[in-house]
């Protein structure tokens, strides 16, 4: 009976988790019509959640071909974009990461953060780059360790959140009710990133509410995350196991969300970077800055084995094994 039961609210949290999606997919449909014609760029977190959602059948997910086929070349509205935005970022020190800020060019330049907001956001999906959001206050600083073994820092996906305050002050968020965090959008840009909770271990955030504010006499909007458990369905034939949503920075550098949406048959492995075979292209959109969306679907161990083997880095069309 108790592993009945058991059973039971492991269905039920898998329904919650996926009906969760659903709802942040439909408020995103919605929120990305209107943000479009303001003067604020949606965030990446929330674009993700539109095209991606993060249930069994995202919305957009190109259906895997059963047959190798070349990559379809990027739209020249995406080449355009790319050819305007060509300005490196800085060089780094040697064996520091590229540090880029939110507003202005040095630290006298960021704004004072608030209670519990984002000082820093360190992206590990590639070569280390951090984005200063905001000063801490008085003489503290923000932690520049790349590690989260400072006290400071939330992780997300591929992200290290830092937080001015000691991480083990916060509470622990509760699934699908707590907020965990908000993103406000800005007139130019910039946004901030205020936690209330922790998402439990193995959590993922996802969007459930867009609130319109004003500032400077623009419209923006708040939008607020909430926990969800980490999905634990299998994957069907062709169904994408992972979603990557990748904006190409003015800086040149590949800001990418990821998300996954269901774990692959045993012995099968999931791409983890958008360039890795199994991988399709989906979606472009060249507005501000150009995003573009992929999926990546389960390989069989053999196929796995021989895309480690050649070292293939370049985006492939290879589809689903199983």
């Amino acid at each position: 009976m108790h592993h009945r039961r058991g059973r039971g609210d492991a269905a039920a949290s898998a329904a919650a988790a996926s009906a969760a999606a659903v709802a942040a997919a439909l408020l995103l449909a919605a929120a990305l019509g209107s943000a479009r014609a303001a003067a604020p760029r949606v965030p990446l977190d929330v674009f993700q959640h539109h095209h991606g959602g993060g249930g069994r059948h995202p919305a957009r997910a190109p259906a895997a071909p059963d047959h190798t086929d070349a990559a379809p070349a990027a739209p020249a509205a995406l080449a355009d974009a790319l050819a305007r935005h060509a300005a490196p970022a800085p060089a780094p020190a040697a064996g520091q990461p590229t540090v880029l800020y939110q507003v202005g060019a040095r630290e006298e330049d960021l704004p004072e953060c608030k209670p519990w907001a984002v000082c820093s956001k360190v992206d590990l999906y590639e070569a280390p780059w951090v984005e200063r959001q905001c000063r801490c206050p008085g003489r503290q600083a923000c932690s520049g360790l790349l590690s989260a073994a400072d006290g400071h820092t939330l992780t997300d996906r591929t992200r290290h959140l830092k937080l001015c305050e000691p991480i083990k002050k916060l509470p622990k968020c509760r699934f699908f009710r707590d907020v965990t965090w908000t993103l406000k959008s800005a007139p130019n840009n910039a946004t901030e990133q205020v936690v209330n909770c922790h998402c439990p271990k193995g959590a993922v955030a996802y969007l459930i509410k867009r609130q319109p504010h004003s500032e400077a006499g623009a419209q923006g909007f708040i939008y607020s995350f909430a926990c969800s458990p980490q999905s634990r369905l299998r994957c069907q034939r062709k169904e994408p196991c992972r979603l990557f949503t990748v904006r190409k920075r003015p800086e040149l550098l590949d800001e990418v969300n990821t998300n996954t949406l269901c774990q692959c048959p045993h012995g099968h492995a999931c791409p983890r970077h958008h360039t890795e075979p199994g991988v399709i292209p989906g979606s472009s959109y060249a507005d501000e800055e150009p995003i573009r969306t992929f999926s990546g679907y389960c390989l069989s161990p053999a196929l796995a084995r021989a895309a480690a083997a050649s070292g293939a880095s370049a985006s492939t069309s290879s589809g689903p094994s199983h």
